[in-house]
């Protein structure tokens, strides 16, 4: 062991409770920045799963009210029809998939059991835009659309309050006194980025919805799917002059359609969350700085007591170098044995948080790298002033000091 770091290890260990005190302001700076990253970390990788869940390329159309529709009636509002969906899976090219969108909420029951939900009449191509994986049984298919099928699939949170443990495929469920012949049962996808349970639903063929359940002509949404990401502007270019086409539109008319892109949406929500963890991270990064100003105060109070004890250490042959290295030494090596404490308690209460909280939290080696590398130089930066100050004490005037 070096000369130098035996005498810093001999100094902390001689006040052994004012260096404990020292290295506690490091240990809670470290720990702090360690469990807000994860916990920002955790949440980024929760909003990208949930955006995940919503599906793919996705490009989400609904029509809006605007000044000169009211004309056509509808109260201000012209709504999309299926002709519409069939016509841009016939023109636009960049499209991969469509399906219209059909919600209502009703109440559904089985035996004595009734469970109030969202009822959504959609398209087969519905599982492949949203992603959606089955867990029994099949998906909608074209037919059911065109014979107005009383058939429907069933989100896992609608299974579990009907059924319980039974298996609900093949059996039959009620929705406004009709019978519906449950066909298959979806996998679970958890909350929505909005906080909605994505598995409260009951899906059926959208023509059924219209006619059996709601009693209109129209669907309240379409969803559509671009072949990639990049071309999602291509496929909303497209829409936009198909639509305007079909719904007569003149040259300097509003649009009375909206198209949403899944693209921007997920990279608005990741984006806030990396500046949500960025700021976590910085006001966490405070205590550390709080940490360092508690090293420069005990180094130089150290400094002030040691006065003699640098006097004869000079008076030996010791130069300037080799008394401000000892007491940056000492400061390095109070600052680094907090930042192992600190990053030990930062990994223990972030997976304490996850475990006991239900808060997510995710740790990569990086920042628990970057917070004990920065509590390092922190030691150096705050030590570096009170080794400078004895470094440069006067031999003789050290010597004379009581």
């Amino acid at each position: 062991m070096p000369p130098l770091l035996k005498i810093a290890l001999r100094a902390i260990l001689r006040n052994k409770l004012r260096s404990s005190l020292t290295i506690l302001g490091i240990v809670i700076g470290v720990g702090a920045v360690i469990v807000m990253v994860g916990i920002g970390q955790g949440a980024k990788d929760l909003i990208e799963k949930q955006i995940e869940s919503l599906g793919t390329n996705v490009l989400i159309i609904i029509p809006v009210s605007t000044s000169h529709t009211a004309a056509r009636g509808t109260e201000g509002t012209i709504t999309l029809t299926a002709d519409d969906v069939a016509a841009i899976a016939k023109e636009c090219r960049e499209v991969s998939h469509v399906s219209a969108n059909l919600r209502t909420a009703s109440q559904v029951v089985y035996g004595n059991q009734n469970w109030s939900t969202s009822i959504v009449g959609i398209h087969p191509d519905y599982q492949i835009i949203r992603n959606w994986e089955l867990e029994a049984g099949r998906f909608i298919r074209s037919q059911d659309v065109k014979i107005m099928a009383k058939v429907c699939v069933l989100g896992q949170t609608v299974v579990g309050n009907l059924f319980g443990s039974l298996d609900p495929v093949g059996r039959w469920i009620r929705i406004n006194n009709i019978p519906f012949k449950v066909i298959g049962v979806l996998k679970a996808k958890g909350q929505s980025p909005m906080g909605t349970d994505q598995d409260d639903t009951v899906l059926m063929p959208y023509t059924t919805v219209q006619r059996k359940i709601m009693g209109v002509t129209h669907v309240s949404a379409i969803l559509a799917s671009s072949y990639t990401a990049t071309g999602r502007f291509r496929a909303i270019g497209q829409i936009t002059d198909l639509l305007r086409e079909r719904h007569r539109l003149r040259a300097g008319d509003e649009d009375d359609f909206r198209i949403i892109s899944q693209v921007e949406y997920a990279s608005t929500m990741t984006e806030t969350s990396r500046t949500m963890t960025i700021l976590l991270g910085s006001i966490a990064s405070v205590s550390l700085v709080v940490g360092g100003i508690g090293i420069m105060n005990i180094m130089l109070v150290s400094t002030t007591e040691r006065t003699r004890e640098i006097g004869i250490r000079m008076a030996v042959g010791a130069k300037e170098r080799d008394i401000l290295l000892q007491f940056l030494i000492e400061a390095t090596v109070l600052s680094s044995i907090g930042g192992i404490i600190g990053v030990i308690s930062g990994i223990v209460f972030s997976k304490a948080i996850s475990l006991y909280g239900g808060w997510p939290s995710m740790l990569t080696p990086l920042p628990v790298a970057i917070a004990f590398l920065f509590s390092n130089i922190v030691g150096i930066f705050f030590g570096y002033y009170p080794a400078r100050k004895a470094s440069r004490l006067n031999p003789i005037e050290a010597l004379r000091y009581e």
